[in-house]
Parts: structure tokens; C-alpha cells; sequence
């Protein structure tokens, strides 16, 4: 029988829920690197076993983790990254005489291809590729090159490289969102990068309508639509048919459309799940009510999803990588929130009950099926 795995990420280390298909009784083992801040945990859709993590403090520094058994154990791998194809010259631990300064990972992507291969979102915005299990790492270094770059900002999280979406059938076709800079995209494996935010307005920047320095906050593509792309930005939720070529805003009946998540069922590319929080300086739900916004129009319209949510005095917040799906049936939504409680439907979202409410602050959330 098939059983679940979710790997959360947080502010004072990281954890492995397990559960059978029914995703009760959960078994949670850890906390993994106890004290440190676990940015992202996320598995290798290759091999099951393989798990890596992004473990960073500001008093040690960067260090990214592996393990070979299912999170049993842990080993240290490539705590330098090589910029520009210039070995040895800069370390997870140093200042940075480099004009862009390494402060940490956000986000790791392992390919569909092999568990040795894996991708890395740091800040500074750059992305790098390892192919030996993140022992070595060599960055992408077109994108740091790329004419816009000196228009980058960084957004309030700091500069930082935090979605990377890798095409199963092409994986030289890779999509990057940077804040504050916006989308970009490859189709050539990063020799060449091309900016995606045509349709995005943003009115805190000069030129509302640039070709970068928009906040986007997150981006989810479903492999079985491959065309379509959903991105919730510094307000605004947006939709691409394209590529990314031109967005729409899809944010419709929503209550508010600022947020940092969103994420699309595993078998339903036109059913999308956000969560609207109150406003870019009030990072949490409106009304202190939590509530789960769900689409499955494509964005066309949104029905509010709370039952066995908090609905008064929550004021927490749920970052851009703390939600995810399984790929079972019903599909299960998972999410965790900065007051360090995960929920899960598996429902759908119809309802949503806790598998923990103690964790620390959580800052990722990914779902894996073991069979």
C-alpha cells in the first residue's frame, strides 16, 4: 500500500510526517539539524530515497544536506558553489568579493531524470546545477549575465531565486521567478533566459508595466498542460496560455489578492488552491479568518475552503514553498503556516484537519507517495 511523505521545513529544523493512503496516524520523526532554519526539503521524484535539504543559520552559514535512506540519516555535500565556472573561489561562508553576494538556498529542484542531478535558487538571485548529488556545483551563469540584472531589486525576503519549475518531458525548458525581479524562462537548459512578465503591473515600481522588477511570489505549471502557468505576485493572482509569453489576472471574487502560495491538483490542471492574506504589510488572513481559496475553473471564479480551519483570531501566515499536493486519490493538499501548524485535506480542500500544530515556523512543505 502506498504511504505518504511530507517534508517541512522550518525555522528550528526539519521533519519527516509519514501516514498510509488513508493519511492518518501520522508518524513525525526529528527535528533533523535541530536550531537550524531548514529553508527547503524536498525529495527526488527518481528515487524515493533520496532527500535533500538546505539548512542555513545566520551565525554558521549555508550548508546543504543529503540523505541516501529516506531521512534515516544525513550527510553534508558541496558547500561550495562555483560561480561562473570559477572553482573554489566562493564559499557558502564568506563575505563575497563576487558583485553578487551568496547568503543562502531557497529552493532545491531535483530533475525527473536522475537523483544525482538537482537544481539550486540562492540569494543572491542566481540558480546553479549540480550532477553528483550536490557534492560539486556549478551555477547557470546567463541569468546573473542577463541585461535586466542591474534593475533587480530585492523584495522584503531579500533578493532571492525561489521557484524553479523543470519541464518532465524537456528538461532544458526551466522556469525561474526572482523577487523583486519577476519570471524568466530557458529553452535551452540555461544558456539563454528569457524575461516573462509581459501583463504584469505593479504600481510601487517607476514603470508599472517594465519587463522586470515585479514581486512575483510564487509559480506552479502542471505537467499535463504544459502551456499554462499560474503565478501569484505581489497582489495579483496571474495566468499565462503561453509559456509565459502574456499574463491575465484570474483574481476575480477573491477577498484579497495578495499572497505567497499557490498550487494546482495533481490530476486536475484547471483546479488551483491560494491563500489570500490581508495585505503586503499585514501578512495575515483577513479578518484573522484562514481560509483556503480554491479554483476549478482555472481562475475563473474562487469558493472558500474552511472547514476545520481556525475562522477567528488566526493571524498567521503561510510562506511561497508551504504548500504542496500527493498524487493519490482524492488528491491530499497539505500546508503549513508561520504560527508552526500543518494541515492536510484529503479532501480535496472540502475539509482539513491538523497532522501537527507545534511544529516551529514553517517555511516549506513537500508531499511525496512511497510506494
Amino acid at each position: 500500500m502506498s504511504k505518504v511523505r511530507v517534508l517541512v521545513g522550518t525555522k528550528k529544523g526539519a521533519f519527516i510526517c509519514e501516514a498510509d493512503g488513508a493519511r492518518r496516524n501520522w508518524n513525525i520523526p526529528g527535528p533533523y539539524f535541530a536550531g537550524w532554519e531548514i529553508y527547503h526539503v524536498k525529495g527526488s521524484p527518481v528515487n524515493p530515497n533520496r532527500i535533500y535539504a538546505s539548512q542555513s543559520s545566520s551565525w554558521f552559514g549555508q550548508t546543504m544536506q543529503r540523505s541516501d535512506d529516506g531521512g534515516i540519516s544525513w550527510n553534508v555535500v558541496g558547500n561550495q558553489f562555483s560561480y561562473d565556472g570559477d572553482p573554489g573561489t566562493h564559499q557558502f561562508f564568506d563575505g563575497s568579493s563576487k558583485p553578487f553576494e551568496f547568503k543562502r538556498v531557497w529552493h532545491i529542484e531535483p530533475s525527473h531524470e536522475s537523483a544525482d542531478t538537482l537544481f539550486a535558487g540562492v540569494e543572491d538571485a542566481s540558480i546553479f546545477r549540480s550532477d553528483d548529488g550536490g557534492d560539486s556545483w556549478s551555477e547557470l551563469p546567463a541569468l546573473r549575465r542577463h541585461t535586466s540584472a542591474p534593475l533587480w531589486q530585492p523584495g522584503a525576503g531579500g533578493m532571492c531565486l525561489h521557484t524553479i519549475i523543470i519541464d518532465k518531458d524537456n528538461p532544458l525548458e526551466i522556469y525561474v521567478a526572482i523577487s523583486a525581479a519577476g519570471a524568466f524562462r530557458t529553452f535551452d537548459g540555461g544558456s539563454n533566459w528569457t524575461p516573462i512578465n509581459k501583463g504584469l503591473r505593479s504600481d510601487y515600481i517607476p514603470d508599472e508595466d517594465a519587463e522586470v522588477g515585479h514581486c512575483v511570489h510564487h509559480i506552479a505549471r502542471h505537467q499535463t498542460s504544459p502551456n499554462v502557468l499560474f503565478m501569484q505576485k505581489h497582489w495579483d493572482v496571474m495566468r499565462s496560455d503561453d509559456k509565459g509569453d502574456s499574463w491575465y489576472e484570474i483574481s476575480g471574487n477573491l477577498p484579497t489578492d495578495f499572497g505567497f502560495v499557490v498550487d494546482i491538483h495533481a490530476r486536475e490542471p484547471e483546479t488551483i488552491y491560494v491563500i489570500p492574506i490581508k495585505s503586503d504589510s499585514e501578512h495575515f488572513p483577513l479578518d484573522g479568518s484562514l481560509k483556503v481559496y480554491r479554483s476549478k475553473s482555472g481562475g475563473v471564479d474562487w469558493e472558500p475552503l474552511s472547514k476545520g480551519l481556525p475562522q477567528s483570531n488566526c493571524y498567521v501566515n503561510v510562506l511561497r514553498d508551504a504548500m504542496s499536493v500527493d498524487e493519490l486519490d482524492p488528491c491530499g493538499i497539505y500546508f503549513g503556516t508561520t504560527g508552526g501548524t500543518l494541515y492536510v485535506s484529503s479532501t480535496e480542500g472540502d475539509a482539513w484537519e491538523v497532522i501537527n500544530a507545534n511544529f516551529p515556523a514553517i517555511l516549506s512543505v513537500e508531499a511525496q507517495v512511497i510506494t
